[in-house]
């Protein structure tokens, strides 16, 4: 076997040392390379054990360490913050970023009922309208939107309606029901009631009155006259009752949107939008700019990444002839002790950032207010007399 330098006690870390070089330039990275080496060293069993690994195999675990911290880090923030991100700018670093909650998302989300409901979304509603046949009715709108160049398949009917006269103008002028009879009674000054005439003042009647009778009017023509209601299946239009000759030519509107422009206007397409949590513009972190908390987490786990490392090496050989005994060697020790440092490690990083979330920080908030309230409401009440 080739005699391979190993670890000697000290080291000295040059840029390029790093498979990636993500923080080689990074003075305080540089500066802690060789620490952190030290201490993983030692904390092995360094100089009185061996360590099996080079310098180089140290900088490697530490890389990697700073950018699973960073990877977690961003990871939540972006968690906590994607419904704000998305549609945003690519382009934008994220990493020293105050995202600021807004409705924007949230209302473009929603805007799809309003398209449903017919009070605003982003799909268009167009109007048509079919001319009623006497003693005809039955009418295909699928048939009129090939007619007007629409696929029928395309067709989606969201509305439909006939526009009679508002009861709210037969009860001002039909006269018959409400407060009196005869044309033009109902607001005016009832033909002379204590000598006032017309258009001179007014009776004042509660506004619930006159709501109740607008209503009147309205179900007495659902009930006493020709009105017209429908029945629309599969964009079949039955009108009910029978239109007659007299009914022939008029128009019968309803409103539609297109199947297609539907799910065109529910697709965006950018490339330099944020379309998913891959192109959100979160980078390596500055090391340099981790506290004192990262780090402490960054050194620990470095640790666990090199016993992993020492554990690989050692496996080669389960045992080491020396003379007249063998060495048996801790591979396994090494392994299980690296697996279970590191899930610890990263259950409780994951912990600390959820217990920093904005939701627990309200929550945390919300508490103390509580408690606060709950201590000055122990406190005597004094009432000043002025």
């Amino acid at each position: 076997m080739a005699n391979i330098p190993i670890y000697p006690g000290s080291s000295s870390f040059f840029p390029g040392d790093t498979p990636f070089g993500f923080y080689d330039n990074d003075y305080q990275f540089q500066q802690d390379a060789d620490k952190v080496t030290k201490f993983c060293a030692q904390r092995l069993g360094w100089p009185i054990e061996n360590v099996e690994l080079q310098d180089v195999n140290f900088y490697t675990a530490f890389e990697e360490a700073v950018t699973v911290y960073g990877n977690e880090l961003y990871a939540y923030r972006l968690r906590d913050n994607y419904l704000n991100l998305e549609g945003s700018q690519t382009s934008s670093n994220l990493n020293q970023a105050i995202i600021t909650p807004s409705m924007a998302n949230i209302i473009r989300i929603s805007e799809q009922y309003g398209t449903e409901a017919g009070v605003g979304g982003n799909v268009n509603w167009y109007s048509g309208s079919v001319i009623l046949t006497g003693s005809q009715q039955d009418y295909d709108l699928d048939v009129w939107a090939q007619e007007h160049g629409i696929s029928g398949s395309n067709l989606e009917i969201k509305r439909v309606f006939y526009q009679g006269v508002p009861a709210s103008a037969d009860y001002y002028y039909g006269g018959g029901i409400g407060l009196g009879a005869g044309y033009g009674t109902f607001f005016g000054g009832l033909g002379g009631v204590a000598g006032y005439g017309y258009g001179t003042n007014w009776f004042v009647t509660p506004l619930s009155y006159n709501v109740a009778a607008i209503q009147e009017v309205e179900l007495a023509d659902d009930i006493l006259l020709s009105a017209f209601s429908f029945q629309l299946i599969n964009n079949k239009l039955r009108i009910f009752p029978v239109p007659t000759d007299a009914d022939a030519g008029i128009h019968f509107w309803f409103q539609y949107l297109l199947k297609d422009e539907r799910l065109a206007d529910s697709i965006t397409q950018s490339p330099n939008l944020v379309s998913n949590v891959s192109n959100a513009n979160y980078n390596n972190p500055v090391y340099s700019q981790i506290n004192s908390i990262g780090r402490s987490w960054i050194f620990e786990y470095t640790l666990a990444i090199v016993k992993e490392m020492l554990g690989y090496v050692r496996g080669k050989y389960t045992t080491v002839p020396i003379p007249g005994a063998e060495v048996t060697l801790n591979q396994a020790d090494l392994l299980s002790s690296a697996s279970t440092d590191k899930a610890a490690l990263i259950e409780r990083l994951r912990g600390y950032f959820d217990e920093t979330s904005r939701q627990a920080l309200l929550e945390r908030r919300k508490n103390e207010s509580d408690h606060a309230q709950s201590e000055l409401n122990k406190s005597p009440m004094v009432i000043f007399i002025g």
